[in-house]
């Protein structure tokens, strides 16, 4: 097993020597780890963190003290620790403008309504006021948002009393 920073420890092949440390200081394995769970982390907006609170791969700004152990072969790995709900919308869009490659207000009409379909997947519009910040970040109104919104669920679900179409 490697060390990390703080005691905690990362899965090393059975009798491999200890690699030397890269930049970050961690150990070649080590990092070949953190980079392996850091997909996981970006997607529910978490963050790895040794004992003493050191990140180790995610968003460095995140506070919340829910933390859930990393258990590796019976030791403890890391910790992985959520996000709170305070920025969840932030996180959300900033997550959605770096796949789009770029901020709300710039997208085209096309991307505006891709950007509300991946915020609507991601569970963006349960939350209070969603619709009314996303709209002010696309620079778009409200009503606007909602077409985007009624049009995406009108493909996902067809209306029930129209026809099915053959071959479908």
């Amino acid at each position: 097993m490697n060390q990390l920073p703080s005691g905690t420890t990362t899965p090393t092949a059975a009798g491999s020597p200890t690699a030397a440390t890269t930049s970050t200081g961690l150990t070649a394995e080590t990092q070949r780890f953190v980079d392996g769970v850091r997909p996981l982390l970006d997607a529910i907006g978490a963050s790895l963190v040794d004992r003493d609170g050191a990140v180790l791969a995610g968003r460095a700004e995140v506070t919340s003290e829910r933390e859930v152990p990393l258990m590796w072969e019976g030791r403890l790995v890391g910790l992985v620790r959520l996000p709170g709900l305070q920025d969840a919308l932030g996180q959300l869009v900033d997550d959605v403008e770096s796949q789009l490659g770029a901020p709300l207000h710039q997208l085209d009409r096309r991307d505006k309504q891709r950007a509300v379909q991946l915020l609507d997947r991601r569970g963006a519009f349960v939350l209070r006021k969603a619709v009314d910040e996303v709209a002010e970040l696309l620079g778009v109104s409200r009503f606007t948002v909602y077409n985007y919104l009624n049009r995406e669920r009108d493909v996902d679900d067809p209306d029930p009393d129209q026809p099915t179409p053959p071959g479908t």
